[in-house]
């Protein structure tokens, strides 16, 4: 009697989160033996520590074969080689492209070059994080960059459909490359204070409001609105208006500030109005557009050293923004929506800023 058997072999890949995170951070091997011990993984599995090391290399072994694939999700997506299922896949990308807020602060503002990669053990020393983990971000930076710098439509979205990241992390790269792109001046010492996630949030608010709010071929999400630069030059008929303005906004404030800060705001009114005015007739230039965020801090500085809270510099931005709407000289000259686009950025990157 002969009895047929069917033999099926799998690789499934196994995935273990913990030996992963130790490998995406930049551990060796032995050192990720070391902390798993130091965790009491032995205790808690009865595992020997032969057999923790040997399994930290097989899973390490698996990393290096995947990360070839993890450079191009694509591939991940559609390799034979090794079976996993589409949540762990997932998770794969995401872990491998997670990055670090005090590392990526240490990389903005410096050019994606192979010099800038090989003092990359400076940046490791600064933040305490593996120098193979900080060549990774930065590899992952640079791919991403060169990938959708010149890529119509949004940019975030790109990212998305070329490297499978959720939306939150999608968005951190989209900064990065726009702040790449722009090449805005980050790594000055006088902002320094600003973490990424501030520089982030400012970001934002600038790829959403001062570039292109048409789609094409011709428009890129990562190229500021050109027109609207060279519109803001236009503001200095405000210049002519300055009595004007100052009374409608002293008026509109009088009620609402504390006695020293009207005072205050009476006296120096002139140095916040010609401040304010003086960057916008100028970020049609690409060197003046480059500093906005130096330029902003030298601003708000003028506030600090005042004593001014964040809830009366609210007010007063958004008083100063609503009294030049109501002058007859930005609806003559056609400017009240290139006002207003104006000051919505300058008046959250200047909150976001002034509450660090």
């Amino acid at each position: 009697m002969c009895t047929e058997v069917d033999v099926f072999i799998t690789n499934y890949t196994l995935v273990d989160p913990e030996i992963l995170e130790l490998w995406i951070q930049g551990f060796s091997a032995s050192e990720a033996v070391s902390t798993l011990n130091q965790r009491g993984l032995g205790q808690k599995t009865g595992a020997s520590l032969e057999l923790i090391a040997s399994d930290v290399l097989d899973h390490y072994r698996t990393y290096s074969l995947l990360e070839k694939l993890l450079t191009n999700p694509n591939k991940l997506q559609e390799q034979l080689a090794f079976q996993i299922d589409p949540d762990t896949r997932q998770f794969l990308i995401e872990s491998y492209y997670a990055i670090d807020d005090n590392v990526v602060r240490e990389l903005l503002g410096k050019k994606l070059s192979s010099k800038h990669r090989k003092d990359l053990d400076e940046v490791a020393e600064k933040t305490g994080v593996p120098l193979k983990s900080c060549r990774r971000q930065f590899d992952n930076i640079k791919r991403i960059f060169k990938s959708v710098e010149e890529m119509p439509g949004p940019i975030v979205q790109n990212i998305q459909k070329l490297f499978y990241l959720h939306e939150d992390l999608a968005r951190k790269y989209a900064c990065i490359v726009f702040l790449a792109c722009i090449r805005f001046e980050t790594s000055k010492r006088r902002l320094q204070y600003l973490d990424f996630i501030t520089l982030k949030q400012c970001t934002e608010v600038i790829m959403d409001l001062w570039t292109y709010n048409v789609t094409g071929p011709e428009y890129l999400d990562t190229e500021m609105d050109k027109e609207f630069l060279l519109d803001l030059r236009e503001l200095r008929v405000l210049l002519e208006k300055e009595k004007e303005h100052k009374h409608l906004v002293c008026c509109f404030l009088k009620p609402q500030l504390l006695q020293k800060f009207y005072v205050e705001l009476d006296t120096n009114f002139r140095i916040y109005f010609r401040a304010i005015l003086t960057l916008a007739t100028a970020l049609h230039r690409a060197r003046e557009l480059r500093n906005l965020f130096l330029e902003l801090s030298q601003i708000l500085e003028l506030w600090k050293q005042a004593g001014w809270n964040l809830q009366d510099l609210e007010k007063f931005l958004k008083a100063f923004t609503q009294c030049a709407l109501e002058m007859d000289v930005l609806r003559e000259m056609g400017l009240k929506d290139t006002w207003e686009r104006y000051m919505d950025v300058v008046t959250k990157c200047i909150l976001i800023m002034y509450a660090h």
